[in-house]
């Protein structure tokens, strides 16, 4: 359109055929006007098309990252992501709680680099704990599903960017890709089992703040076998009105100007002083200390995920005493 009246201004205007000055201004002011809205027109579409490509992202990562309900099984949830890729709300983080048969089940995870080019990673992860957390009534297991999903992953995608198939050299080595792991087990008795694969441990919320164990992680998915014996870790009681708080290093590892690493302890344990603890206000309060803090988005996606126990009570152990007087009376 723009193009068509740049040129029947040209062949049908007798002022575009005279050589006087007057008329050269007039020339220039129209084509000026024509290149504008030109200019204008394409940028229109191209905001147009950029933000149709967020939303299918957003999309898909909303597909991936499910919003958890508020309440799983007497647990308050809460969860939230911080890309950090700007103007983009996709990462490489991953998350997801699910009631089982067995208990209360959460996986926490991070891929390698950030992006669209992680989702694929978090999609063979996720959909496989969603499967394993339900069907599988021991913890090693659904973590060795994990490892599987993974390696039929990268194989996967190992065959699709070979050169011998057409595909271009990788950004990454599919040698160097790995996915941290967290996986957790919650009881009805409020008991937390773990299986750690070079993921940073959650602390739990009870007056202060702590990390749940020291203990030391198995390395990541992807980069080594997992070793034949994978021994359960067993992390004591989620009492009732406690709260765990899971992440992944982009939370930590948010550096401000200074080069001073985010304290998220110290910000948990602040944090832990609001009784009672709420797993909305949390997140979200983290979430803007970290931002005021780092003074910009941070180098590596960032996700949190609070629960918080509000059973009204942990049913009595097997193994304390004085339970079989109190059932007899």
């Amino acid at each position: 359109m723009w193009g068509a009246v740049a040129i029947t201004y040209k062949l049908a205007c007798p002022l575009a055929q005279q050589d006087g000055m007057g008329a050269r201004i007039v020339s220039s002011a129209v084509f000026f006007a024509v290149g504008t809205g030109l200019i204008l027109h394409v940028r229109r579409a191209l905001l147009r098309e950029l933000r149709q490509i967020r939303e299918v992202a957003g999309a898909a990562q909303n597909v991936l990252l499910r919003p958890l309900p508020p309440r799983v099984e007497g647990l308050a949830l809460a969860a939230g992501r911080l890309s950090a890729s700007r103007g983009a709300s996709v990462g490489g983080d991953l998350y997801e709680v699910a009631a089982t048969d067995h208990g209360v089940r959460v996986v926490m995870g991070d891929v390698r680099g950030h992006g669209l080019a992680a989702i694929a990673t978090v999609a063979a992860v996720l959909g496989s704990f969603r499967e394993a957390a339900h069907d599988e009534p021991e913890l090693p297991h659904v973590l060795r599903r994990l490892e599987r999903a993974l390696g039929r992953h990268l194989r996967e995608r190992s065959r699709a960017e070979h050169p011998a198939g057409g595909g271009a050299v990788p950004d990454c080595p599919l040698a160097e890709e790995f996915v941290t792991v967290l996986l957790l087990e919650i009881s009805q008795e409020g008991e937390i089992s773990a299986l750690n694969c070079g993921h940073p441990w959650p602390h739990l919320l009870s007056g202060g703040a702590r990390p749940l164990t020291d203990a030391e992680p198995l390395p990541p998915l992807g980069a080594f076998p997992l070793p034949a014996d994978l021994s359960v870790l067993h992390c004591g009681q989620l009492l009732p009105g406690q709260a765990l708080v899971l992440h992944t290093d982009g939370v930590e590892d948010a550096r401000n100007a200074a080069g001073a690493f985010f304290p998220l302890q110290a910000a948990l344990t602040e944090a832990a002083r609001s009784q009672p603890i709420s797993p909305q206000g949390l997140i979200r309060a983290l979430y803007a200390q970290l931002l005021r803090h780092a003074g910009r988005l941070p180098s590596d996606d960032a996700a949190l995920l609070a629960l918080r126990n509000d059973r009204k009570r942990v049913p009595v152990q097997q193994s304390e005493p004085g339970r079989h007087a109190r059932t007899m009376s």
